[in-house]
């Protein structure tokens, strides 16, 4: 049924009812031809705006680290104009492109020692935005060092961690502490945090609601939906995890206080075990995300991330995805991973995630270049390569470059979308005080600074039901009761959460199975 099709009274027709009318006029595209506004207030990201201040509240990645080179580097996040840089003490810088005295900007100046100098007058600034330097004639060293005392460049606090460059660009007398998820990011020995940027042509919003959306891998990311076969890596049977292409059902449960959400989608792998895989989105703009390449081949309980992501708004209709790629033994029980292909406009995850394909970013470019990011997609020389396997890039940012929601027929799927986008709007309106920034600043330093997580990937030894009834029953019971039992292991860390977790879930495959 449609979701339009409503009786009268606004309810949904009987289910017995014979037949069923549409409400619905053939070839009448007139009528719906006219595309209303988008939702300003959770895509809107500029200073002043009320997504635009939340987030500013929050500690963001804004580069890689390898995009620092002996040059300013100039970017966008925001749609407030910057330049980041390295200076010659090692130090980052992240000031505002435009200099304070005339307006030149910073991306032509020279790296100093400490800070940068303005090409046009030779201004220099140090990276709080202190003028440490003003070129007055000889004699006039008083003048030039009241002048200096007087103007300030717009900075914003900055740090490297494991090849990603964070900022943040709230008032400084909010700073947050920054979240160090489990202490290290559930990173096992042998393995190590890989950065990778990727840009996406359209509004930060849809590109998260992407990763809320589990239901979208059943259609993008299934073999049988690629075109005459015109296989690019782009579905899970091409890596050889196919219960990932298995719909999911899906339990979307708020947790810590209303700051995130825990997505359980458990996967029937066979007819004896149960693929049970949680995803934790956290407020305003974080995934962290289980194995990716999971296959079910044997029973695994509490493997933890495998991609850790914030989506970062470059304007209103452009973004791009920051993060790190987990790599080693430990997560990747497979061996599926490669390092080579984890960078600036570049993931070893599935194929189409960016604007280049991998044979073009490959053929013409090595990992550590910074290739030109195409300005059209349909412009692309692998535009009809894509059309036949479309990946998360092509159908994320096809939605317009902002997507319009009023436009949206949602079914129950849809769920984890809709959910997280009213977590977001309760927290950018205050009506959850507990996502408000304070009070998450307050909780994070409550733990330290480093929260658990409920992001998991767990394979049961769990048999089918006997019947459709018992078979939904149980994989319902059992997403619900793994984050249940995250839940209550919220006050341990570390490897004592990880056995006491790991101790429930071998309880609870056992209540099952009897």
């Amino acid at each position: 049924m449609n979701t339009r099709d409503k009786t009268p009274d606004g309810t949904a027709p009987a289910q017995a009812t014979a037949t069923v009318t549409k409400k619905l006029i053939p070839f009448g595209g007139y009528y719906s031809s006219k595309i209303p506004g988008h939702d300003p207030e959770l895509t809107e990201v500029g200073p002043g705006t009320p997504m635009g201040e939340y987030m500013r509240r929050f500690w963001h990645p804004v580069c890689m680290s390898l995009e620092l080179t002996d040059t300013p580097h100039f970017l966008k996040i925001m749609g407030e104009e910057l330049v980041a840089f390295r200076d010659g003490s090692g130090r980052i810088g992240l000031l505002h492109a435009h200099c304070v005295h005339r307006g030149a900007s910073l991306e032509y100046g020279a790296v100093q020692e400490r800070g940068i100098k303005c090409c046009y007058h030779g201004m220099v600034f140090d990276i709080d935005g202190t003028c440490l330097h003003v070129p007055f004639p000889v004699g006039e060293e008083k003048e030039a060092e009241k002048y200096s005392c007087s103007i300030k460049q717009g900075a914003y606090k900055a740090f490297e961690r494991n090849g990603l460059v964070f900022a943040y660009m709230g008032p400084p007398e909010d700073e947050p502490p920054f979240p160090e998820w489990e202490g290290n990011f559930t990173v096992a020995e042998g393995d190590e945090l890989v950065p990778y940027s990727n840009f996406q042509h359209c509004n930060w919003l849809q590109v998260q609601d992407n990763a809320a959306d589990n239901f979208h891998p059943t259609a993008l990311h299934s073999a049988k939906n690629v075109v005459n076969g015109q296989f690019q890596g782009t579905t899970f049977d091409e890596v050889g995890a196919a219960s990932m292409e298995v719909a999911p059902d899906m339990q979307f449960i708020p947790i810590h206080q209303g700051r995130g959400l825990a997505c359980a989608g458990a996967r029937r792998v066979n007819k004896d075990r149960l693929f049970v895989r949680v995803q934790h989105q956290v407020l305003p703009n974080l995934s962290l995300h289980a194995y990716t390449s999971e296959d079910g081949s044997q029973k695994k309980l509490f493997s933890r991330f495998h991609i850790v992501r914030w989506t970062v708004p470059v304007d209103d209709v452009n973004s791009k995805m920051l993060g790190w790629r987990v790599m080693g033994p430990g997560i990747d029980t497979r061996g599926i991973g490669d390092k080579g292909m984890v960078g600036y406009e570049t993931i070893d995850f599935l194929e189409g995630q960016v604007a280049m394909r991998r044979p073009e970013r490959f053929g013409k470019y090595k990992l550590e270049d910074l290739p030109p990011i195409p300005t059209d997609h349909r412009a692309r020389a692998n535009y009809k390569e894509a059309q036949y396997a479309p990946g998360d890039y092509e159908a994320i940012i096809s939605q317009r470059p902002i997507a319009v929601h009023a436009l949206e027929n949602p079914t129950k799927f849809d769920a984890g979308v809709f959910l997280f986008r009213k977590m977001l709007r309760d927290a950018v309106r205050g009506s959850n005080p507990a996502a408000n920034p304070e009070h998450f600043a307050a909780w994070l330093r409550t733990v330290g600074g480093a929260p658990n997580s409920y992001c998991s990937g767990n394979v049961f030894d769990i048999a089918e039901g006997a019947t459709v009834e018992e078979e939904v029953a149980n994989r319902r019971h059992v997403s619900r009761q793994i984050v249940a039992i995250l839940t209550e292991s919220e006050s341990l860390k570390g490897e004592s959460r990880a056995e006491f977790v790991r101790a429930k879930f071998d309880e609870l495959e056992s209540s099952v199975r009897k």
